[in-house]
């Protein structure tokens, strides 16, 4: 049996699309850049959002048709495989390789304080969304609202790790659709 998740903070990398083949293989659809990061690491975690994660090794990985298949000790048939559907995959952080010197990990972002380029705080940045490829910062304003960012350069200025804090400047408009007061 699989074991519970260190005490490591763990970087969601993907989810489980479905089974491929008959042999416990799995499709993962995949957001991290290098197709090596399953066989470096050597182990990753499935788990439901809000659930524990389960530990299981990796016996192989390979890139398909824009996607990841995964190979796990223990998911031998393709009812094991369909069972996992669904579920997020992620890496312990502590197993990523370095970043490179201009690059940083997303997971290094959240918590960040956002504030607009005139100084005034937007937010905290909570998380983050993906469609059509790109990337969306999910920020909570002090009154608890969502701001959903395009996180381009033209809209992120900067990002001080050290200090916490990125600052931006949303496209004119942006803020009016967030932060109206409804009645």
């Amino acid at each position: 049996m699989p074991a519970e998740a260190p005490g490591d903070r763990l970087v969601a990398v993907g989810v489980v699309a479905k089974p491929h083949g008959v042999r416990g293989e799995l499709c993962i659809n995949f957001h991290a850049d290098s197709p090596f990061l399953f066989e470096d690491a050597g182990r990753v975690f499935l788990r439901r959002p809000g659930g524990h994660a389960r530990e299981y090794t990796v016996t192989g990985s390979r890139p398909h048709q824009g996607r990841m298949l995964l190979t796990l000790k223990g998911v031998s048939d393709r009812d094991a495989a369909e069972a996992l559907r669904g579920l997020e995959v992620a890496v312990a952080a502590a197993d990523l390789p370095d970043p490179d010197e201009d690059e940083i990990y997303l997971h290094e972002l959240e918590g960040l304080v956002v504030r607009l380029s005139g100084g005034r705080e937007l937010g905290v940045l909570e998380g983050f969304l993906f469609a059509g490829g790109q990337e969306t910062w999910v920020i909570r304003d002090p009154k608890g609202r969502e701001i959903l960012l395009p996180a381009t350069p033209e809209f992120v200025l900067d990002i001080d790790l050290d200090a916490r804090v990125a600052v931006v400047e949303p496209p004119e408009g942006l803020l009016d659709l967030y932060l109206e007061d409804r009645p």
